[in-house]
């Protein structure tokens, strides 16, 4: 919360809660897999909230999480540069969530950019990021790194999963009849205007 004051009432008992919702044991599970799916280019955070924000904030990480999740050279992120602005770290982050959305994570299960930035809700960034792991390794595309165990498979998501159907129009026609039928047999007759 860097750029906020202290919160006062009704507004502290709710960041108090949210913070209760940070685990940090999924935030040793998310390291070790963070350092594991980018590698050696990733140096390790110390432990607790407040560095793992930290270690994230500038985005650099997130990307290089990103676009490790995808075949050599086709990341989706394309320019990943350390800096010290914080429109351009903002930026990064933007960056990386929208990739997470193309890749599958539902846009509900996304953190907002100043949960991280600001630190507002770690625990809601340690959701995305456990939901990114789960569905890296329910695609089995090869691409995962570290232990699958740490990450329940999922369903994947409507957008990942088509499930067309067909109808001709003899069935809808069908369809439409025997819903009329329904209506008469219930009121005994047909209204019609």
């Amino acid at each position: 919360m860097a750029n906020r004051g202290p919160s006062y009432g009704l507004s502290r008992e709710v960041q108090q809660k949210i913070d209760r919702q940070y685990d940090p044991e999924l935030e040793q599970i998310l390291v070790q897999w963070i350092l594991a799916q980018c590698g050696g280019d990733v140096k390790q955070p110390e432990p607790g909230k407040d560095n793992f924000q930290q270690w994230l904030k500038d985005g650099t990480v997130l990307c290089r999480l990103i676009n490790s999740l995808h075949p050599r050279g086709q990341g989706p992120v394309a320019k990943i540069q350390a800096s010290a602005m914080a429109f351009k770290q903002m930026e990064q982050i933007s960056q990386f969530l929208q990739a997470a959305e193309r890749y599958g994570i539902a846009a509900t299960d996304i953190f907002q950019t100043v949960d991280l930035w600001e630190g507002k809700n770690m625990a809601c960034v340690q959701r995305t990021l456990m939901n990114l792991g789960s569905l890296a390794v329910t695609k089995g595309d090869g691409l995962f790194a570290g232990d699958p165990n740490w990450f329940p498979k999922t369903k994947l998501s409507e957008k990942t999963c088509q499930n067309p159907r067909g109808f001709s129009n003899s069935d809808l026609k069908l369809e439409a009849v025997q819903a009329v039928r329904l209506v008469v047999q219930e009121n005994g007759s047909v209204h019609c205007k």
